[in-house]
């Protein structure tokens, strides 16, 4: 379907550039990776997800592309939904990180002479170092993110992202209003070579659920949402992980709250994330404390921005609707004299972008909704955030021209995923998912299901 060369004038400069990548990271030995870095939620390094770009960050395996083989086809157009790089932790992170700080400075007991390193370390070398103008910018590791996504994307679609679709600006750049999704839409066009940079900043899309009235009052302002949260958080899976820290601590038990506890967790992956350090609030916590905490994680993201309720999904309703139109408009039959579709749009938001999307095209839905009470018929659950949505998560619609007509395959975070009712094909045909998702191609009506009912809307337990 590739050819194996490059076109002399477009691709040799970020051919080159990968190469330089390569070469220089090769020489670079993988961080000391503490144990519990892949159950980190929304907060979990691109690299738990994909342990091989730890050794080549630009490597690409072109045997994801799965058009059918019976079939010659090539790709028209890619529509990518990017969640921004890694990044420091928000405002409210920062102060609870704090508090952590002076409680274990101020009123950890000190152990005997045997005491671990890592623990001495805690109560008396380490201080916060993090601010609170930092608030949720993106950091060098998340503009790294960007950056060698955008080299892999154009190593795997050359004809797409190349130099030419950049300097004739056919390809369009989108992205949420966030500071730190304004450096990773500039750091992906770094990626591609392009330093001068070109995006539009469209909260309506990349944004959409601040805009949803139904979801901001049912949801977000609705404290009865997240009522399996808040039992979690409070029960006996998670009251056996903080008495095991206050102990390990030595610090009095009533005073290390559950946020705290999730503090120390979230230490861990940003310093990890941050400065790909092993940071010794790691030890803390092994793996069935670590997937403890991943667990509520995973409930919050579940019942806030996922299946929990159904306003959730539907209110990605403009972003699911801008991602057809727009292939649409790729894979329809053109005269000669039509101007040539798009060959790719790249649309820049957050981890609260592309869950509710996720969610809306049907995709990670378990059997059994988790719950507070559920944690440990729980394991083999497919609703991960940790792998679903880390940092720099992408969602990438790929369009082919197929002998039998269009078809669509799915990647997430560059691997390839099957359209729920459609598992019989990697790329089935575009017609075929459309008619599956007809009902919200023809509905999904924004302003009705965010203006319409609102009072009174609690969770939603039946799914």
């Amino acid at each position: 379907m590739f050819s194996g060369s490059l076109p002399a004038n477009g691709l040799l400069l970020p051919a080159f550039t990968l190469l330089l990548t390569r070469v220089s990271s090769s020489s670079v030995s993988a961080p000391d990776i503490p144990h519990i870095a892949a159950f980190f939620g929304t907060k979990t390094r691109y690299e738990e997800v994909n342990p091989h770009l730890l050794r080549d960050p630009v490597s690409v395996n072109a045997s994801v592309l799965k058009p059918p083989p019976t079939e010659r086809c090539s790709p028209v157009h890619l529509t990518a939904v990017i969640r921004h790089g890694s990044r420091y932790p928000t405002v409210k992170n920062i102060r609870r990180i704090q508090r952590l700080s002076e409680l274990v400075r101020g009123e950890a007991s000190r152990g005997g002479g045997a005491e671990e390193g890592w623990l001495r370390d805690l109560r008396s070398r380490w201080e916060s170092w993090y601010t609170e103008d930092m608030d949720g910018q993106l950091v060098m590791k998340g503009r790294e993110d960007l950056r060698l996504l955008a080299q892999r994307l154009a190593s795997l679609f050359p004809s797409l992202l190349s130099e030419e679709n950049l300097r004739s600006g056919r390809i369009s750049f989108r992205t949420s209003s966030k500071h730190r999704c304004v450096s990773s839409i500039e750091s992906f066009q770094e990626g591609l070579q392009q330093h001068e940079y070109s995006h539009q900043v469209d909260d309506q899309l990349m944004r959409f659920f601040e805009h949803c009235r139904g979801y901001v009052e049912g949801v977000e302002k609705n404290r009865t949402a997240m009522l399996e949260v808040d039992k979690f958080k409070h029960g006996d899976e998670m009251d056996g992980v903080r008495t095991r820290m206050a102990e390990t601590l030595g610090v009095p038990r009533d005073r290390l709250t559950p946020d705290l506890v999730e503090a120390a967790f979230f230490l861990c992956s940003y310093e990890l994330s941050i400065k790909s350090v092993h940071s010794p609030w790691c030890f803390l916590f092994d793996e069935s404390d670590a997937k403890v905490l991943e667990y509520k994680s995973d409930l919050k993201q579940y019942w806030k921005r996922s299946y929990g309720h159904s306003i959730n999904g539907l209110s990605s309703c403009p972003l699911f609707h801008h991602v057809f139109r727009t292939l649409d408009k790729a894979g329809r039959p053109r005269r000669s004299t039509d101007a040539p579709p798009e060959p790719a749009s790249i649309l820049v938001g957050h981890a609260e972008t592309l869950l509710p999307l996720l969610s809306l095209l049907g995709l990670y839905k378990d059997q059994t909704p988790p719950t507070a009470s559920n944690y440990h018929s729980q394991h083999g659950r497919s609703f991960r955030t940790s792998r679903i949505v880390p940092y720099a998560a992408n969602l990438v619609f790929v369009l082919y021209d197929c002998q039998r007509g269009p078809r669509l395959q799915l990647l997430l975070n560059e691997s390839p995923v099957r359209f729920p009712g459609l598992e019989g094909e990697d790329a089935p045909l575009y017609r075929d998912v459309r008619a599956t998702y007809r009902h919200l191609l023809d509905g999904c009506d924004f302003d009705r299901e965010c203006e319409g009912r609102v009072v009174g809307r609690g969770p939603n337990i039946e799914l």
